[in-house]
């Protein structure tokens, strides 16, 4: 009896083997994949309990509080190592005094393996960015004005800083299409596409991470004192914005 169990034994070995032999990685899984947005200042958390009280300091020395912020991404991809992608269809409103927008949640599925990048944009693409076009943004007062452009707001950022007096002045960080000239547009999304190897085996979180800061110093050192209110129709202030923009977001954890 005992030679009979061992020889079963050393069977169901060698056919676990072989499996792993012949199959090689076991069949891709259907999972959940939810999207984090978290915000900082030069690693520093930003929630909106540091709204109006907590104050930063950016490049150019001023002293800055936040009373609001919320921005938009869109078209986020995964992107898998055989060449293919993931595309969710969701667009995310951020608003820190929300805390329901702090996480998407897409329909669409992924399945486990290898990945090497993610992508998405900030605000919406020329063929996303249509007026009057979602309802929820919409309700959420969220559209640029058709005088500038039309479509949406990609950020409000707000608050108040210290002038050169020390006397407290708002601002009004506010992003969206560029106005060139009346009836001249330009385009002032940005799109975001990281190369970061990783693999998913289960359900997972990805975080998407804004630092606050960079809006501020990258690659233009922003000073308050000279452009902080009526930005929008601000053609130079908009563009400047897309360029600092362009180091504001980062991949952080991913967590399965």
């Amino acid at each position: 009896m005992k030679k009979i169990i061992l020889l079963f034994a050393l069977a169901v070995v060698a056919f676990g083997c072989k499996k792993d032999d012949d199959g090689g990685d076991p069949t891709p899984q259907n999972v959940s994949v939810d999207f984090k947005f978290s915000q900082n200042w030069g690693g520093a958390p930003v929630t909106q309990a540091d709204f109006n009280s907590s104050i930063y300091t950016n490049a150019a020395g001023n002293f800055v509080t936040i009373s609001k912020l919320r921005y938009l991404i869109s078209r986020i991809s995964l992107h898998k190592a055989d060449g293919s992608s993931v595309d969710f269809t969701e667009y995310q409103l951020v608003d820190l005094t929300d805390p329901t927008t702090l996480n998407l949640s897409p329909a669409l599925t992924a399945t486990t393996g290898d990945y090497t990048g993610i992508s998405f944009v900030y605000g919406f693409n020329e063929a996303d960015n249509i007026s009057g076009a979602y309802p929820d943004l919409n309700a959420a007062n969220w559209n640029w004005p058709s005088m500038l452009g039309g479509g949406y707001h990609f950020m409000q950022m707000e608050g108040s800083f210290d002038d050169t007096n020390g006397a407290p002045q708002p601002y009004a960080y506010h992003n969206g299409t560029a106005r060139v000239s009346p009836d001249v547009f330009e385009q002032n999304f940005i799109s975001f596409d990281f190369n970061q190897n990783f693999t998913i085996t289960g359900d997972a979180t990805i975080e998407i991470k804004m630092d606050i800061s960079e809006w501020y110093k990258n690659p233009l050192t922003w000073d308050l004192n000279d452009r902080s209110v009526d930005l929008m129709m601000n053609y130079l202030a908009q563009k400047d914005m897309q360029r600092n923009g362009a180091s504001v977001f980062s991949i952080g954890a991913i967590v399965q």
